[in-house]
């Protein structure tokens, strides 16, 4: 074949494949964390019908699940989000910090600090709670077995961490509130009660799987472990799909409210060119359809006026503390508890 006609030959390639792209339906990726996976997946085909419905034509939404964490580091290394729904504020707050991609105000561009549903830590316990377990002073008997993830790499599992420490200064101290304002070396006694306490259940964890999911399969499926300490919502759709016949939730006498985070990741959607899809999907979450979706799958809605009132019956009354009144919010409670040589690698390295 002719010089000349290689060349007419891949430039019509080149044009055919340029073309190709021009047309093909705009695409979102949605970097989230583990036990998101279900109201995802009914959440995109209804903001899909939706965008279409309002003029926007058809689009794809792609999803990418893991341990918070982890997924915060792919983006970080390069995962190309263009949104990101995270389990904490704090790992979008280092994806702001350390690429740029988004700014450092991200949490403000949202209602509600950017968390559009919020959830609990709870005890998931096989039917008839065998262990009678009540309370997270319980989780330190002797021989008993619980399941929670990796606080390295889970947010869910820092949750779960923050929740016990803090019920244990809540036992110490009498309560919760003001604590900045206790005397000094009353509060460090009370500390080191925690860490005691923390240290002491995590000497019953078995295994520490890497996210949420990994660790509801652990126990759900692998029969490991006497308690799960579980999002809300995972430990609902965990007896929803096995059956209230096998598994039961208990709720302790104080949890913390747990704000999971969404934000636009404005460089990577902007290179994209999906930049008006990608916020119109995170602002889509506080609408009435996103809120009742968000509690038909558990997740308790910033808005629960929009949501089916049978779905909101079935959360419980418990006492949640935020984790700005406890612990002064996520960016010192990573430097504190779960950055390299923080108390939980003491605690679990010792």
């Amino acid at each position: 074949m002719r010089s000349s006609h290689k060349i007419l030959l891949l430039s019509l390639l080149v044009l055919g494949l340029a073309a190709g792209k021009k047309n093909a339906d705009p695409e979102i990726l949605n970097v989230s964390y583990d036990p998101t996976r279900e109201f995802y997946k009914e959440y995109n085909a209804e903001f899909m019908n939706y965008w279409k419905a309002t003029g926007g034509g058809k689009i794809v939404i792609k999803q990418s699940h893991g341990g918070a964490g982890k997924q915060a580091r792919a983006v970080m290394d390069g995962l190309p989000a263009d949104v990101v729904t995270l389990a904490l504020a704090y790992d979008i707050d280092v994806i702001a910090e350390r690429t740029g991609l988004l700014p450092a105000d991200w949490s403000t561009r949202l209602p509600n600090n950017s968390a559009p549903y919020t959830s609990t830590i709870v005890f998931l316990v096989r039917k008839g709670n065998p262990e009678n377990i009540r309370d997270w002073d319980d989780l330190v008997r002797p021989g008993l077995e619980v399941i929670t993830p990796n606080p390295k790499t889970s947010g869910g599992a820092r949750w779960n961490y923050l929740a016990a420490w803090a019920f244990a200064l809540k036992r110490e101290l009498g309560t919760l509130k003001d604590l900045d304002k206790l005397d000094p070396a009353v509060m460090k006694a009370a500390e080191k009660k925690a860490m005691a306490f923390v240290s002491g259940i995590f000497e019953h964890v078995p295994v520490l799987d890497a996210g949420a999911r990994g660790s509801t399969n652990t126990f759900v499926q692998r029969g490991i472990g006497d308690v799960l300490l579980a999002w809300e919502n995972e430990a609902f759709l965990s007896i929803n799909e096995l059956g209230p016949e096998n598994f039961e939730i208990v709720v302790p006498s104080i949890s913390i409210l747990a704000e999971p985070s969404v934000s636009l990741v404005d460089k990577n959607a902007e290179a994209h060119g999906v930049k008006a899809i990608a916020e119109a999907y995170l602002q889509y979450l506080y609408s009435p359809a996103g809120q009742r979706l968000a509690a038909k799958h558990y997740y308790r809605p910033a808005y629960p006026q929009f949501a089916d009132a049978k779905d909101i019956s079935r959360f419980p009354r418990v006492e949640l503390f935020r984790i700005d009144e406890v612990f002064g919010g996520w960016q010192k409670a990573q430097k504190t508890h779960f950055n390299d040589g923080g108390t939980f690698d003491r605690i679990y390295l010792k």
